[in-house]
């Protein structure tokens, strides 16, 4: 990898010079999309930079230690070479491994912050229990991640649970991270009204899609029915006295996106389309992925909704993940939003079956 690391490198670091330099055009200033596009690539440039040197360093310290082993004479300084080796070769397989991730083909959407949506499914009750449980497990991931979330939509059971919640997770990469959790997401266990103690199995499904602006989506303005109508709280009754709540339908796709929990209509609307425009943008890519052959699908982001992937037990304290058939015992923690180990399982499987597929267009 010697000279061809070492010419990408440098070209890489030129481009990251350049975007440092846009980044101060009164222009680039000017223009908020402008600003976080090339933001976005500063930093995924700037986080490669920082690998390939890491790497390099790497490599540069273990051949530092055979060099030892073979041409020095010092038995001390021998010694010390051959405790340090195996640590040295440790610390190059993990940082080519990063390297690798870095450099593998890559989801152009994977920089952006996600829309996600979770619905409650079968299991009634303890299945909007589940889908709360949920929605506040990513929502201390996002948390710990320094993401900022907003809540989009939502509608609520008199019991406390949640029939649906659509929230956004906004930052840097919150897309790439979060787009393997869609998917049906399956819980057994004791419901607190199951007297007998006996285990309830029930499933939630969760989508993440690539937050997206108009300009991304093209839509035609006389393509969309608006509707306003009085907001309703969890039994149906009425919430507000003025008709805030909104209703957009995308004719062509038959694409239906609500929001009520505002007073302002104009709110209201704004987190409408912001919904409107990730299912849109999520259509598209479905579409794309969709029309290519199956060696070039990943394994973990096929987008199947209705594909279970992951399976909470409570009496085992047990998250197994189907997809990539890893198991963790620390179901509390986790739904604290400790994801982290799970989703870099996902993430090192869907890169190496990005770089088995080799270039997708």
């Amino acid at each position: 990898m010697g000279r061809e690391l070492l010419r990408s490198f440098e070209e890489i670091k030129g481009r990251c010079e350049e975007l440092a330099g846009e980044m101060g055009d009164p222009k680039i200033l000017t223009d908020a999309r402008a600003i976080k596009r090339v933001g976005r690539e500063h930093a995924r440039l700037e986080k490669l930079l920082n690998a390939m040197a890491a790497y390099c360093g790497a490599v540069e310290a273990e051949e530092e230690a055979r060099e030892i082993l073979e041409d020095s004479g010092d038995g001390e300084l021998i010694a010390l070479a051959k405790a340090e080796l195996p640590e040295l070769e440790a610390c190059e397989e993990r940082m080519a491994g990063e390297l690798k991730q870095l450099l593998a083909p890559r989801d152009p959407d994977d920089d952006k912050s996600a829309v996600i949506e979770i619905r409650a499914g079968t299991g009634g009750l303890e299945a909007t229990l589940f889908a709360s449980d949920l929605f506040r497990m990513y929502a201390k991931y996002a948390e710990r991640k320094g993401y900022r979330l907003e809540l989009l939509s939502s509608s609520h059971t008199e019991l406390g649970g949640t029939k649906e919640v659509i929230f956004s997770v906004e930052g840097a990469s919150a897309f790439g991270n979060l787009r393997f959790e869609g998917g049906v997401h399956r819980v057994q266990r004791v419901p607190e009204t199951e007297a007998s103690g006996r285990i309830h199995t029930s499933a939630v499904s969760v989508a993440v899609f690539p937050e997206a602006e108009e300009v991304e989506v093209g839509i035609n303005h006389d393509d969309l029915k608006i509707d306003v109508y009085r907001s309703s709280g969890p039994g149906g009754q009425s919430v507000n006295t003025t008709d805030s709540a909104v209703r957009i339908t995308h004719l062509p796709t038959g694409i239906v996106v609500q929001c009520q929990d505002e007073r302002s209509q104009l709110k209201n609307k704004a987190k409408a389309f912001k919904v409107l425009y990730a299912k849109l943008l999520d259509r598209r890519r479905q579409e794309r992925e969709s029309a290519m052959t199956a060696a070039r699908r990943s394994m973990v982001s096929t987008g199947d909704r209705s594909a279970k992937i992951r399976t909470y037990n409570f009496p085992q304290s047990r998250i197994t993940d189907h997809r990539v058939n890893m198991t963790l015992y620390n179901l509390p923690q986790f739904l604290e939003g400790e994801l982290d180990e799970m989703i870099e399982a996902l993430r090192i499987a869907d890169t190496e079956a990005r770089l088995k597929a080799g270039p997708t267009e």
